[in-house]
This record gives structure tokens, C-alpha cells and sequence, in this order.
């Protein structure tokens, strides 16, 4: 069997006819009113829709004012102490993103990262690819540490 576009129709009791309102008085349909109350804006035609967007006006009037603009992908610079490389790291390990990944200091591979001079160190690291405060950079070359900046 064959099926045409004409014999389609649709389950039974799927579709619902809509409501005619306002078609007069008698037991089964809203007369007089048509179920919109008396007098007053949401009476009239069109009532409904202006309201919704006054309401939306006042709400906007009412939020604070957001000046300035931020920029959605720049990331925080995570500071690193000294003290977190001296517990961390052992003797003379070359020190980079991945490695400050993997032993929980930072938790993402792009994140930036600076290192200050919270704390001492007494261990010869290399530090590759970061930051450094003066402090910092100082104490790990006077160790006898390197470093590579960006």
C-alpha cells in the first residue's frame, strides 16, 4: 500500500481546536469580556505585549551601569613561592609548565605563571618559560640555578 500525502492526518485527539472567545453569550464559551477582566490596559487589544516590554525597560533601568570591558580569554597570572619549588622539585631539575602541572601547582598547562620570593631556596633548579620578580630571580641565581624568561 502506498502511501499519499492526502491520507495522512494526524493521531486522534493530538490536535485541539482553540478557544473562540468573544463570540457572544452561552453555556460553554466566555462572552461579554471574553475572560480579560474589565477595563484597563491588559483589556484592550494589544494590552499585553506593551506591558511585557515596559516591565523590561524598568528591569534594565534598574542594573548597575558595567563600564569598562574585560577580555574574555585573558588568564590570571598564578604566583608560585620559592618555598612550593624548594618542597616540590628535586636537585638540579629543569622546571616547566608540564612539570609545575604535574606536581600540582598549577592545574592547567597554559595557565601564566610567576615566580616570587616567598620563602628560600637552597636547591640548583632550571626554570624555563615563566616569570620572575627581582627577588626571585636573584635568590635562584645565587644558588647557582638558571633561568629562561619569556
Amino acid at each position: 500500500m502506498t502511501v499519499k500525502l492526502s491520507d495522512l492526518k494526524p493521531a486522534a485527539k493530538s490536535r485541539r481546536r482553540s478557544r473562540r472567545v468573544g463570540r457572544g453569550n452561552n453555556a460553554s464559551d466566555p462572552g461579554t469580556y471574553s475572560g480579560r477582566g474589565q477595563k484597563g490596559q491588559r483589556s484592550r487589544s494589544g494590552g499585553k505585549k506593551g506591558l511585557k516590554l515596559k516591565g523590561l525597560r524598568s528591569n534594565l533601568r534598574s542594573m548597575p551601569k558595567l563600564k569598562g570591558f574585560t577580555q574574555r580569554n585573558s588568564l590570571k597570572i598564578k604566583p608560585i613561592s620559592l618555598k612550593d619549588l624548594e618542597n616540590k622539585f628535586k636537585e638540579n631539575e629543569i622546571i616547566d609548565l608540564a612539570k609545575l602541572m604535574k606536581s600540582g601547582l598549577i592545574k592547567r598547562k597554559d595557565r601564566k605563571v610567576k615566580i616570587l620570593a616567598r620563602g628560600k631556596i637552597t636547591k640548583k633548579l632550571t626554570i624555563k618559560d615563566n616569570r620572575f620578580s627581582e627577588a626571585a630571580e636573584k635568590a635562584i641565581k645565587k644558588v647557582g640555578g638558571k633561568i629562561s624568561k619569556i
